[in-house]
């Protein structure tokens, strides 16, 4: 580990997917000093270097989650985001981005995990595959957002907004759904296997093929909701809103009712 705020003038070898540039640390903080490289080179951080491969994964490693869940002490900008995901296999792990607006950016794949993601707008962005393993994104606005294939496992969802959004075969087992809005949202195949969708707005919502197995469901409204083939073998939905909800073939078998 080398920190690279004590050789400012050296030169510095970077391979950034797969690229190789070569440059100085004056001209990485001084020509862009608001760019995520300013930020890397600015003796705050300590990144892995190599002599004779140059800086690996550098915009990766300084994003990882720090050991110990010790706090990152920069912040991210917009302007950050969309120069970091330029490159492939971009990962936020672990950082602080709340209320930032990503709204509209192509941000699919990148990996969020463990990420404070709370009053974040991704409204309308495309988030397919994406990695929201453990996050914390309380109230944050997923409106109209492609979600397709993202995993969500042991999220902190609470309060989100995701009406209309597509979210066919993503991944939300374990996750916290409380008072979350799903109103007109693509939850096809989806995984929600013990999921805590206490008093969530689910009106309209298309689940056909989704898993509920163990999901807690008190209070949700699911009026009109397409349940078509569902799993929801020994669900509790005493006191779930199902009026006019299709259940045609979907599995019922001990299911609370």
């Amino acid at each position: 580990m080398t920190m690279l705020s004590d050789v400012s003038s050296s030169l510095v070898r970077l391979n950034i997917g797969g690229k190789k540039f070569c440059t100085t640390v004056d001209t990485l903080t001084q020509r862009e000093p608001d760019s995520m490289l300013a930020a890397m080179f600015s003796g705050r951080h300590t990144v892995c270097h190599d002599s004779e491969k140059g800086l690996i994964d550098g915009i990766n490693a300084v994003l990882d989650k720090r050991k110990d869940n010790e706090e990152l002490d920069t912040e991210l900008t917009r302007t950050d985001i969309i120069k970091c995901i330029q490159f492939e296999k971009v990962k936020f792990r672990g950082v602080n981005l709340s209320g930032l607006d990503l709204s509209k950016l192509d941000l699919s794949f990148v990996d969020f995990s463990y990420a404070c993601l709370k009053n974040v707008f991704f409204s309308r962005a495309n988030l397919q595959c994406a990695k929201f393993k453990d996050v914390d994104a309380e109230g944050s606005i997923f409106h109209n957002a492609t979600l397709r294939e993202c995993e969500f496992t042991g999220a902190n969802l609470r309060g989100a907004l995701l009406a209309g959004a597509y979210l066919q075969s993503a991944n939300l087992q374990d996750a916290c759904l409380i008072d979350c809005s799903f109103c007109g949202a693509d939850l096809r195949s989806a995984h929600l296997q013990t999921a805590d969708l206490t008093n969530a707005n689910l009106e309209g919502a298309n689940l056909e093929g989704a898993n509920l197995k163990g999901a807690k469901l008190s209070n949700a409204n699911l009026r009109g909701a397409n349940l078509q083939r569902a799993y929801l073998r020994h669900v509790n939905l005493r006191e779930t809103h199902l009026e006019g909800a299709k259940l045609d073939g979907a599995n019922l078998l001990g299911a609370i009712r």
